[in-house]
């Protein structure tokens, strides 16, 4: 497993949005498990690589956690599996291939979190503080889930995609001006 590197992050944004880290700008805590709680994890795990929402709710209250966390520990272990997996022999890699394939094509709709709404007050909110720091540390994403009312994983997420989307217009923003240079050069 990889630690992540405790060093201040940088980007090419805009000027005016700070990407300094600050004391408020800190990384969560990692989460440590008991022998019996990865006992409960992997035999989870092994049943079902790829659980539901409500399975990873049911094994959050289970083992005394939140389902973010849940959610992190099967994705980690997914990946983990996948690498040890590709060190063995081709037969037995394309075998696992077609099974997680298999495995993604069983997962249903059910399985999935409901998309989460947000009201226009709640996006006001959330855009004021990208413009401020589209970075943000736990401490000021769970102060803004608290303000607004949902949980901090979503406010997370939002800014994930949030952050995708500016990079995304940011790319498009060179290529529409060269267009309209394009377009004024042909039009005398």
């Amino acid at each position: 497993m990889f630690e992540p590197l405790n060093w201040p992050v940088k980007c090419f944004l805009s000027p005016n949005l700070s990407t300094e880290t600050t004391a408020t700008n800190r990384r969560r805590s990692r989460a440590k498990f008991t022998e019996d709680q990865l006992k409960i994890l992997v035999n989870a795990f092994n049943q079902k690589p790829y659980p539901g929402y409500a399975t990873k709710k049911r094994l959050a209250s289970e083992i005394n956690t939140e389902e973010s966390r849940i959610q992190i520990w099967f994705q980690n272990r997914r990946a983990r599996h996948r690498f040890q997996k590709r060190s063995e022999p081709e037969e037995d890699l394309k075998s696992s291939q077609d099974e997680d394939h298999h495995e993604e094509k069983i997962r249903s709709r059910e399985d999935r979190r409901c998309r989460t709404s947000y009201t226009s007050s709640q996006l006001h909110t959330l855009i004021e503080a990208f413009m401020k720091n589209p970075y943000p540390g736990i401490d000021s994403r769970e102060q803004l889930a608290k303000e607004i009312g949902v949980p901090e994983s979503r406010v997370q997420i939002w800014f994930q995609n949030r952050r995708s989307r500016f990079h995304v217009q940011r790319k498009r923003e060179p290529d529409e001006a060269l267009e309209q240079r394009q377009d004024q050069g042909q039009d005398p």
